[in-house]
């Protein structure tokens, strides 16, 4: 497992390649709370938005995930435990008041990059609406 990339993998750069080209700054692979080792994918610190780009396989795409065909049951229970690890993290990071944005892999990277800034603007528009 160590021949898997923690970051940097070919549907990341896609992504953050899109984002940017949009406009948008982020900050990669941070931890959004310093207290808890969980990394996003991309970081929005001013919009307290975490973008977390989900492996078809690793964490149990519906439309895409495989079953493994040797060490089946292993593998069953590594992508169940990641699963609830992802719904722990979202809700440690809503609790904290962030906003949490999951693409999966499989996604189209551009159309996925909308649906980002769209997010963060809407973001910013509330945080301007309650400033004045």
């Amino acid at each position: 497992m160590q021949a898997n990339k923690g970051r940097d993998t070919k549907p990341e750069l896609a992504l953050r390649s899109a984002v940017h080209a949009l406009g948008l700054r982020y900050r990669v692979s941070v931890r959004p709370l310093p207290e808890v080792r969980r990394t996003a994918d991309l970081v929005f610190t001013k919009a307290k938005l975490a973008v977390f780009l989900d492996g078809c396989f690793w964490h149990g795409c519906p439309d895409h995930h495989t079953k493994s065909a040797t060490n089946a049951a292993y593998w069953a229970e590594k992508i169940v435990r990641n699963r609830e690890r992802d719904a722990e993290t979202d809700r440690k990071l809503t609790e904290a008041g962030w906003q949490i944005m999951r693409v999966w892999e499989h996604e189209n990277p551009k159309e996925a990059a909308v649906h980002i800034a769209e997010q963060v603007q809407s973001i910013r528009q509330k945080d301007s609406a309650h400033k004045k």
